[in-house]
């Protein structure tokens, strides 16, 4: 975005400026309009406002509870009953859509006793929270699931409740139209600099490319693998960065006759059904953090690492044909890959919504109605989202989270 193409804003002052309009702008935005408790000005601000290349463009959609502490699996239900209900939560608008969760499931594979028991362990947390998740043996598995090549697999973990893929675009986009209507500006722009008070307390206003300099009563670090770029105009350090991962879809010459969980094999590939074609995903061998203008794909991973991990996990998957591919950015917290939330220890108004390293969109329900009631009340009031805390950062105490993908 140039300046001359910039929007802006309707006002000199708002209650509350979001540096960042994707998932997580939106989310926090329209919580805080939909809060019967604020009456407050809300001002959006995002810097590629067609949205081509941001996280949640290229996000996989998927869902899941199967998390090692509860605070991670009460965040996905609460995920899952929202995204189930929307058109109950969104005021029972009739314009608001059903959004199904094809809930097919994650399968966990083990290869290995130490990582069985990790899962046995997780399974029992997920389920005294009320989650379906099912440690199965490879005999088990085989059972449900014929199709798998299980000659090194031991055990998984596997749940057919609310866990699978939803359509995280239509979410975006209701966030967004019911977030405008409720009043909240939208601004196609970007925020370039950040003034505070004396005592380095406060942020008092925020200047956009455009050359306006805006008054604000609290700012929310929204800007996902952007965050430290944006907390520096604050002074401030955040162990966020853009780490890089692929996804590509492919057709088999033979599909499979049911559906494929979304399956997390021992190489750290996985796969699942998509609609009519599969998706497969992984991380780089190596993983640097990269530009934030850096998408291109790298086709070797296909070639060498994602096709013949696929087609020796099933093998009827020996003959596919790739169809499709994109690469996207993790918002990487490299402290602990879990979020960064609340605020910072210093510039008290410094609002942080960051670093969910591939958890974002499923989390982005629970997360951004903790972050509108914090800025309400001054506290967590539905779900208790504490020990993502920023402070955890400067006391040196990771949150500890065993399910990272």
């Amino acid at each position: 975005m140039n300046r001359s193409t910039a929007q802006a804003p309707a006002r000199s002052n708002y209650d509350v400026v979001i540096v960042g309009g994707a998932m997580y702008g939106a989310s926090v935005s329209w919580f805080l309009a939909d809060n019967p408790d604020f009456d407050g000005s809300i001002l959006v601000v995002e810097r590629e406002p067609t949205y081509t290349a941001c996280s949640t463009t290229h996000t996989n959609s998927c869902m899941r509870q199967q998390f090692s502490r509860e605070i991670n699996v009460r965040i996905s239900q609460f995920a899952a009953d929202f995204v189930k209900n929307l058109q109950r939560y969104m005021g029972d608008d009739p314009r608001v859509p059903n959004l199904p969760i094809q809930s097919y499931g994650y399968m966990y594979l083990a290869d290995n006793e130490p990582f069985a028991e990790v899962l046995r362990a997780s399974q029992q947390v997920q389920a005294a929270c009320g989650a379906g998740t099912r440690y199965l043996t490879a005999e088990e598995i085989g059972r449900d699931y014929p199709f798998y090549n299980l000659e090194d697999i031991i055990g998984g973990n596997h749940n057919l409740v609310d866990e699978g893929y939803f359509d995280g675009g239509t979410l975006f986009d209701w966030w967004r139209r019911s977030g405008k209507e409720k009043g909240v500006e939208y601004l196609g722009n970007e925020v370039v600099a950040m003034a505070l008070n004396a005592g380095g307390t406060r942020v008092e206003s925020v200047t956009l490319k455009s050359g306006e300099s805006v008054a604000c009563g609290t700012v929310v670090n929204a800007s996902g693998p952007r965050a430290v770029l944006t907390s520096r105009m604050a002074g401030i350090e955040v162990p966020v960065e853009p780490r890089k991962r692929y996804t590509f879809i492919f057709d088999a010459e033979q599909p499979l006759d049911r559906d494929l969980p979304l399956t997390i094999d021992p190489s750290g590939v996985h796969m699942r059904t998509d609609g009519a074609y599969y998706l497969a995903g992984c991380p780089p061998d190596e993983d640097p953090a990269v530009d934030y203008d850096d998408y291109q794909q790298d086709y070797d991973i296909w070639q060498e690492k994602v096709w013949p991990i696929v087609a020796t996990r099933i093998p009827q998957f020996e003959a596919i044909k790739l169809v499709n591919s994109w690469a996207g950015h993790y918002a990487f917290n490299t402290f602990d890959q879990n979020a960064i939330l609340g605020p910072h220890t210093r510039v008290e108004n410094f609002i942080f919504v960051n670093g969910f390293s591939g958890h974002g969109l499923q989390q982005s329900p629970a997360m951004g109605r903790g972050t509108a009631e914090l800025i309400v009340y001054g506290e967590y009031r539905s779900l208790d989202l504490s020990p993502f805390n920023f402070t955890r950062i400067e006391r040196g105490e990771p949150f500890n989270e065993k399910a990272i993908i």
